[in-house]
This record gives C-alpha cells, structure tokens and sequence, in this order.
C-alpha cells in the first residue's frame, strides 16, 4: 500500500468542519475510534506534516522530540490538543526512543489502516442472490464440482460418470460418458475427480480401485492416457496440488475404504507424469496400464509414492496436501485418529505422524495457510478450530448448528468460515471473534437421506451445494459501493450512433438507454423491451434509424429511435436460444451464437410484422456453434465457432471455401453439408488410430475443453488495409479463447500472428477504429488493454509472429467483466466506450485521459477535457464538410446495413398491423430532461450539442431534436442579389380584382344517386350475417307480440 493510498483511505473530517467523505466523493462506515487523532487527519493534514519533516539537506533527516512534535504539530496542523499529538507520538514511538521522523510516522499509520481494513473485511456479510438449481443431466449422486482456471470452465461428475462441461456463464456446454459400455456392465461408479492443471488432466477414481488419467487437450477423440491399477482398496477422496513456481513438483494425494492414505509425487509433471515401463501395454484405445506395485517398488524414476495407515480400517473420508505445512491432512467419521496429519520429513519419502481426537468424528475439514487453523465439521454440530501443532484441544469452538455438520470451507480473502449442516442450515463465522454473522435456511429440497457436495469458488463468489444429482448455486451479489451505476443491472452491449452523437447500451434486465457521448447525460430510457428477458446483443442500420435488439427468449425486435417496434424476428422459433451476434448486411439479417449454421433473414420478406427465418443456402460447415460473423465487401463472409474454426464464404452464392485454424487450414467443397477434405496440419501426430467406439463418441469428448482455448469470440476486418490483397499483410483479426488474438490474412488462408493478450483469464473480446490504427481488448477481471496495430503485420511472412504490438495503454475501468467495446472520434480524439458487467458505461480516451462514466451526477464536456491546439478556421470548416459526409452512409455501400431505398420496409409503416405491433412507448421513460442551457461553442470544437424532448407517448414518434447543430459561425451576412418581383405583384388588379357575376364560372351540381349508382344495393353484401340474422330475429318477435297486443283487444272488445 503506498502512502498516497493510505492518505487516501484515512481521509477523514476536521473539527470544525464538514465531513470529508473518502475520495471520488465515497461514503465510508462509522468509524469504530472517530475520537483518535489519526482517525481525523485529513490528506491536507498529511501533506503539511511531511513538509514539516522535509530537510533542506535531502542527505539529512529530521527527527523530533515528544515536546517538539506536540508543538510543532499544534502550529502547523491548526487544530487539535497537544495532549493528543503526545498520545499519536506515543503509539509511533514504540521503541521509546525518545524521537520520530517521518517514516516512523508513515509506517505506523499504514499498520493501522492495514489492521483497520483486515478487521472491516472480517465483519463484512455478503448478500446473496435467490437460490438457482442449475439445468443438470445427471441421473445419479454428483460427486464433484470443480473450476478449470485454464479454460475458465466448471466440471461436474456423477456417480454414473457423466461429466458435466459448464461454461463461466454456468450454462451447460455439453455432457461427456466417460465409462464405457463395459464398464457400466460391471456397475463401477465414480468416485472422485480432480484437476490436474499444470498438465492439463483431469484424473477420475473408480471403484474398481483403478484412477484413470484422462487428456483435456485431445482433439476428435476422448483418450484415457494412463490407467493406475492394483490399488488395495477403492480410492474415495483425492486431492491435488501442484507448486505454481516449479510446475513439474506436484502430489497427487488419495484416500480409500482401508483407511490408508497414499501419495504419488511427480518430479517431472510437464515432461511426463510416468515413465514407460517394459511390461506396460497399450489397449486399442492407446491407455498405458500402470500398477500400484511398479510405483512402489521404485521403477518410475519420475515419481515416488508415500503412504501411511494410521486410520486403521476407517474410510477416509478427506485428503489433501498443503504445501505450507510440508503435510498431508486427512480425517475420517472415527472418534479416534480423527484427524491424521502425516508430516514429510527432510528425506521427503518418509512421514511423520500426529493426530488428535474429535467425539464421534466428522465428516469434513478445510485448512486456512495465512491463519494456520484447521476446522472440522463435527458430527457431534460442533464446528472446531485447531492448531496442527497442538493437538491437545481445539484453540477455538464455534456453536450454533443444532445438527451434525456436514461441510466446512474458509473464505479466505475475508477469514471467515462457511458451515453447513445436515437440516440444510448454512453459517457464515467471523473467525476472529469466533460469532456466526450469517444464518441462510434457503428452501432446499426437502428429501431428508441425501449426499451433500459443498463447494465454494471463492474467485466468482459462487456457492454450489449439491443434493443428491440436484445442484443448487447460491452466487454472491457484488459489493454495494459507491461506484457510479449506469444501469440497474448488468450492462450487456453498447453502440454508439455517429449520426445523433449517442451512446445506445441494453442490460439484462432488458433496457435500452441513450445516452449523449459529450456529456454522459442519459436522455432517454425503453423498458421492458423484451419483457424480463435479458437483451444479449443489439446492432444499428446503415442510416442508423433502426436498432435491433436480440434476446435469450428467442427474438429478434426492430425499433425506431421512439420506442416504437416494427417488426419481431422469430430466430428461436418459439424457443429461448443464446444470440451473441446480429449481423446486418444489404439484403439479408444474419444471426448467431447457439447452432451450426447461421439463421437468415432476408429484407424482401420485411412486410409482416412476425418474420420467420429462412435457411442459409450454405448449409452446415461449422463442427461446433458459431459465434460471431464478419463482413468485408463486396462479398466476403467470415464466421467463427467454438471450437477455434474460422471459414470463409462467399456472401452471394452461399458456398464456403475455406477453414482457417490455429493449427491447421482447409479447403471446403462447393456443396454444403459434404465432409470436408483436410489438407495440411500443423496440429499434433498421433502414433495410434481411435477405435471405432471411440470415433463414435464424436461430440462426447472432452475436445470440449480444448476447443474452449481456441474460441472465436469476435471477429473483425481491418477494412482500411485497402492493399492487402496485392502486398499481402493481416486484414482480419480474431480473438476469444484464453485471451488470445489473431491475426489472419484472408487472400493467402494464413495465419501471420498470434498473441497472448490477457494470461489466465478465459475469453476476452476486442473492438478497433475505423483507420485501424487501435485495438482494443477486454477481459473478464475488467482490464482494458490498447494495443498500436498501425504498423503490426502489414507484410505477410513465412514464420508466424509471436511478438505483441506495442501495448499503449493498460488498465481496468471496471470492478467486473467486460461485456461490450466501441470505439468512436470527437473532436479529433479516439474514445473507448465500455461497458461491464457491474453496470458501469465507461468512456475514455485512447491515449490514457479519463473521461466519465455514464449516470455520475455531474455531467461535462468533452472539450474541457482536453487541451485542444488551435487550429486553422479553414482547415476545420474542410474537416466539418468531410465528417458530415461520412456520417450520412451512402446507400450503395456493400457494408453492414440494412438498404432501406430498395426495401423500406423497416421504415414503413402499416397501418393495418399496428393494432398487433408491440410498443414499449408506454414505458418509455425519457430520464433527466435536459434543462434550459447556454452552451458556448468553440472554434475548435465540433460536438454535437442538442436536446432530447420526450412528446406524448401515444404517438409513435415520441422524441424531436432541438438546436441539433454540428456547429456555429458568426460573420457578416452577405448582400442578397435584387429580386424581381412576380407578376401577380406589379399589376395584382389584373390578378385580384372582383369579376363580374356573369364571367364567374358556374360550379356545377353534383348528380343524383340513382344515376352514379352502378348496381343494385343489397344490404346483404355489406353486413356481416350475424348482424342480420340478429335484425330479422328482433322483427318477428316484434311483429308477433304485435299480433297477440291486437288479438287481447279484440277479445277484450268482445
């Protein structure tokens, strides 16, 4: 923590005057000790005691005495008591030696500030979003849940072996068998799953005392790379761990049903986990068979084994390895040897032995290295504390659970404690005060003989709990600060509008706001576009009139800029799929993100206001799910999948030509839906052929995994490389996977260079500038990276490049991930809007100045942001002429657009569909109104300044423009030229004066009826038959009560 940092988080109020809230305008919580001086100083405090402490000798130091200090301070700080500067001279004196100086001063407040944030966090308690059961396919007991840092995915598996592949967003991806047939005949289960990270394995127990060691990174098949047999008793729990320092020291630690606990640790990971042994063999399925006795008797020089069986006969029902203890830690339900620590000794091939003793046993424990304390879920409801060095008695007790406990896990980055039980009870602990500050009773299912998973991924804030083959998430809402919010909800896409200078963004609670670029004032807002349904992507039309917004229930919807809506796009077909893009081109709508092929539609069926998709002519191409697209005219369509694959197609005809892959290139044949011949690869040579079986799986792979790094995310043509295909060079550039972007040169079917972006962070995604001089990357942690592509592969090579660009600029604007980039120009500055998932629209400038982010209360200019240089009148006039040029797109341009000329069916109205047409304008809420303003525009500053006025809802159009100039002159008006004046003006008698009755043109009478009338009129042909039936009905009835009135008088009479 540096000292500004520090000055920072103490900022606190002065006597005397109003309280000084911490910086940006931040409320902070009630200070615990508001009395102490420290507490109060203030940053202009701080400032004037460091110049009190500076020498005019920078060689030199200067101390103070306790008397000086309390009377220099009093003096120069202006306020307070010396009695509390001797008591702050006291504390900073530690050592009693009489004197302070400055770094003394600054070191004390640090530890006190570092104390204060640590006790802060520990009595912090997070609030959680409603409990979710998550869409699982397993039919039987989940036996674990766990996190894929490389590929930032989950993992789930069954007692069955199904494994569940989840993605980061946690919706399932696919799900994998990983027993065979034979397998399955034998009634063999699965035990225990772990991720072997470093060599990119996952090692899977069965009970046939066997572990299987399987590869993520295979592709086309589902390899089993060792199998580890002879195991004594069935492996129940395993655990590993590997050195992030030295990535070829790792322990793979296990324990079975005998009640040992044995160990494999691998010296050399990266290289091999096992050497080849003379007898081992290999199956058809290409598995080398190891045997627990070969590890044992020494034969793998790669490894060595460790065990012990202190648990006599229990099942162990945990292991694990922790690194700073140099011990393996593993307990069991027995009340003796409960908890066996097995410390490796110098030799690292021999154990030392300790335990200690809990009543009745547990049922689970979790370690915490930085407080060194052990906790145990106690059968007996007691969740107990222990040091591993004393294992006399617990150094801590925490009671509450009124049943046995079933699960403890440490929330480290707080130090707190979760503990569940089995009357699904869940406790969240303060481990310093030993208190439980959270109780959550949440409705699980209510069945009372279930198996509990527990597991918290800390990283995300995600808790799952598994019952039995149900998996509930409980997700952690994030931190209420005091960051500015530009929506309500997670903010999932942004566009910005060159032609109204607006900035369009949609959240997942499905609402579009406008929001101006120069002010970050937002003008208005479309809620409820979609109903509740989250708003996944949106796109503009080339006039940059209509916005299409697509959504997870299924739709498509085009709007005009007043919330009224023309047209729904069936893609889903009734169905909730996931669109991650909309791409419009001249004649046709493509859209993607959840199948093979792409879904069209084309603008000549625009005459209804439910449009259905057509089939795209291409067929399928794509193994996996496209995600992205991209356009270059006049013809070229590029399209990016899952699974790394990039093809090209030819727009017009449909046909697809060619796939482009990190490791390998292909051509495609002209008819769709044709195997395509593989040419070339760069990929991997495989020694054994897949079985049949296995050939069989073909999606059920865990290729799944290894297709994540590889991910096209987004795709984007350098459209201002306009030489490329005569000098060669990059003209398409692609990104996603595990943060890494690409760049591909389209002519020659080549991949140039490739980059890691951002490391260790999943997908990332990336916008650039129409010159194509930026690029712009995003993560999920929330950075932000600027990249000068200016210059980078501009010519093509025979070697890929490895190299970076020159990275400008490296920060992160927002607390949560980035969902959306733009990048535009105002006033001849590159901005970066963004915007994440924490709500937050951010703008900034390229070259590092930041700007605003959108929904702060206080709203500027972008002019009073920068120094601008004066400019020549002239030259800006000639800049105003060319920007309002390029903002009116023309309409022959074979770009993303819809041609609204050719078919304005977007811009047209019916009015025969508009009592079906669904308007959001009721709810159109305009925001802040734009307040009555003087603006002064500069010479050199050509914004677009304008209001934004909301009219009555009711009409379609709700919105008009006001002042919307591009900018101001001010001169002489120049003399107009005489103009003649009209005849009707010389001689108006002539034109004007009254005429005569009898000149007056006689208006002639309109005929009759009978003689316009062109055929006989029958009522018959112009009323509905009910109308009638119901009229000759009410006659009868009248002319026969008429008839029985005329019959009683007569009788009557008589």
């Amino acid at each position: 923590m540096s000292y500004q940092n520090a000055l920072v988080l103490n900022k606190g109020p002065q006597p005397g005057s109003g309280s000084l809230g911490r910086a940006g305008g931040a409320t902070t919580d009630e200070d615990p000790c508001p009395s102490l001086l420290e507490n109060q100083l203030s940053v202009d405090d701080f400032r004037k005691i460091q110049n009190a402490f500076e020498p005019s000798d920078p060689g030199q130091t200067i101390c103070m005495s306790r008397e000086e200090f309390m009377q220099r301070m009093t003096e120069i700080v202006g306020w307070g008591t010396k009695e509390e500067y001797g008591e702050l001279f006291d504390k900073v004196d530690v050592a009693q030696n009489g004197f302070i100086n400055w770094d003394k001063l600054t070191s004390f407040m640090l530890l006190a500030l570092y104390e204060k944030d640590e006790q802060a966090k520990a009595t912090v308690v997070p609030q959680w979003k409603d409990l979710e059961f998550l869409p699982v396919k397993h039919k039987d007991t989940i036996q674990k849940v766990i996190f894929l840092k490389s590929s930032s995915r989950y993992l789930t598996i069954s007692k069955e072996g199904l494994l569940g592949i989840w993605g980061e967003n946690l919706k399932l991806q696919e799900t994998l068998p990983i027993t065979s047939d034979a397998t399955k005949l034998k009634h063999l289960w699965v035990t225990s799953l772990v991720s072997l990270e470093n060599v990119n394995k996952i090692a899977v127990a069965f009970t046939s005392k066997e572990i299987c060691f399987y590869d993520l990174l295979s592709k086309g098949e589902f390899p089993c790379q060792y199998k580890l047999q002879g195991l004594k008793g069935t492996p129940v729990c395993m655990e590993y761990w590997y050195d992030p320092l030295d990535a070829n020291e790792s322990v793979l630690s296990f324990g079975d049903i005998t009640g040992k606990v044995q160990a494999i640790a691998f010296t050399m990971a990266l290289i091999s986990l096992f050497e080849r042994p003379a007898s081992a063999h290999e199956d058809e399925e290409g598995t080398v068979t190891i045997s627990w006795a070969e590890l044992l008797s020494g034969y793998h020089k790669c490894c060595c084994t460790l065990e012990h069986n202190l648990h006599h006969g229990d099942w162990v029902r945990q292991v694990t390895y922790d690194a700073s203890l140099d011990a393996f830690i593993s307990s069991t339900t027995s009340n003796t040897n409960t908890v066996v620590l097995a410390w490796r000794e110098k030799s690292k091939k021999h154990l030392k032995l300790t335990s200690f003793n809990v009543a009745e046993g547990i049922h689970a424990f979790d370690y915490h290295s930085q407080l060194n304390l052990i906790a145990t879920a106690g059968i007996n409801k007691k969740v107990c504390l222990w040091n591993p060095y004393v294992v006399s008695k617990p150094v801590g007790i925490l009671w509450g659970h009124s049943a046995s406990v079933i699960a403890v896990q440490f929330f480290a980055a707080r130090k707190q404690l979760f503990s569940f039980s089995k009357d699904k009870v869940l406790r969240l602990w303060d481990i310093q005060h030993q208190l439980s500050i959270q109780r959550i009773a949440c409705s699980f299912p209510k069945s009372q003989d279930f198996r509990c998973l527990f597991h918290f991924d800390e990283a995300h804030g995600r808790l799952f709990i598994s019952f039995n083959n149900q998996l509930a998430l409980l997700a952690m809402k994030s931190e209420a600060s005091t960051r500015v919010k530009s929506h309500k909800k997670a903010v999932t896409c942004v566009l910005y509008s060159s032609v109204l200078k607006q900035v369009i963004s949609s959240d997942a609670g499905s609402t579009v706001s406008f929001w101006m670029i120069d002010t970050g004032q937002k003008i208005k807002q479309f809620t409820g576009c979609h109903g509740n349904a989250e708003i996944s992507t949106m796109a503009l039309d080339a006039n940059e009139t209509r916005l299409l917004t697509g959504s997870t229930d299924g739709t498509i919807k085009v709007w005009d800029f007043s919330g009224y809506c023309y047209h729904t796009l069936n893609v889903g077909r009734e169905g909730a799929v996931d669109i991650s893009q909309i791409l419009v081109l001249k004649k046709t709508i493509l859209v993607t993100g959840w199948e093979r092929a792409l879904t069209v539609f084309r603008l000549q069926n625009f005459n209804q206001f439910f449009i259905q998709p057509e089939k795209w002519k291409g067929g399928i191409q794509h193994r996996d799910d496209i995600l992205c697209a991209a356009f270059l005219p006049p013809q070229t369509l590029v399209t990016g999948s899952y699974d790394g694959e990039i093809i090209l197609w030819n727009n017009n005809t449909g046909n697809a030509h060619c796939v482009l892959h990190p490791d390998y290139q292909r051509l495609l044949e002209s008819k769709p839906g044709t195997e395509p011949q593989k040419l070339f690869s760069a990929g991997r040579s495989r020694s054994t052929c897949p079985s049949t079986n296995q050939a069989a799986l073909g999606a059920h792979s865990l290729e799944t995994l290894a297709k994540g790094n590889n991910a096209v995310v987004g795709l984007c043509f350098l459209e201002a490389r306009k030489t490329t295909a005569e000098t060669g060079g990059a003209n398409l550039v692609s990104c996603g996977g595990s943060g890494y972007v690409r760049f591909w040169d389209t002519f020659k079917k080549q991949l140039l260079a490739e980059f890691l972006a951002h490391g260790g962070v999943g997908s990332i995604i990336m916008s650039t500038d129409k010159s194509n001089q930026y690029l712009a990357t995003g993560d999920l942690d929330g950075q932000l990276k600027i990249w000068d592509i200016e210059e980078y592969c501009l010519n093509s090579s025979k070697s890929k490049i490895t190299q970076a660009p020159a990275l400008i600029r490296s920060f992160r604007p927002h607390e949560d991930q980035i969902s959306s980039l733009e990048m535009c120009k105002m006033g001849g500055h590159l901005l970066i809007i963004s915007s994440s998932a924490d709500g937050s629209i951010c703008v900034t400038d390229v070259c590092g100045v930041p700007l605003w982010i959108f929904g702060q209360a206080k709203h500027g200019q972008i002019e009073n942001c920068f120094s601008l240089p004066k400019r020549d009148t002239n030259l800006m006039k000639n800049e105003i002429q060319e920007e309002s040029k390029r903002e009116i797109p023309l309409l022959s341009k074979e770009e993303s657009c819809l041609d609204l000329p050719e078919h304005s069916l977007l811009d047209k109205k019916n009015k025969d569909e508009a009592a079906c047409n669904v308007r959001p304008s009721e709810a159109t809420n305009s925001g802040i109104k734009y307040k009555e303003r003087n603006i002064f525009m500069e010479k050199t500053c050509n914004l677009y300044n304008g209001k934004v006025m909301q009219k009555s809802s009711t009409s379609p159009k709700t919105c008009c423009y006001e002042g919307a100039f591009r900018s101001l002159s001010i001169g002489a008006l120049k003399e107009l030229p005489e103009v003649k004046k009209p005849a009707f003006l010389l001689d108006s008698e002539k034109y004007f004066r009254e005429k005569p009755e009898e000149e007056r043109s006689q208006i002639p009478e309109p005929p009759s009826l009978s003689e316009t009338l062109k055929a006989v009129f029958d009522e018959k042909n112009l009323f509905p038959k009910e109308i009638l039936d119901r009229e000759r009905r009410a006659k009868q009835l009248c002319q026969e009560t008429s008839s029985e009135v005329k019959i009683k008088r007569n009788k009557k009479q008589l």
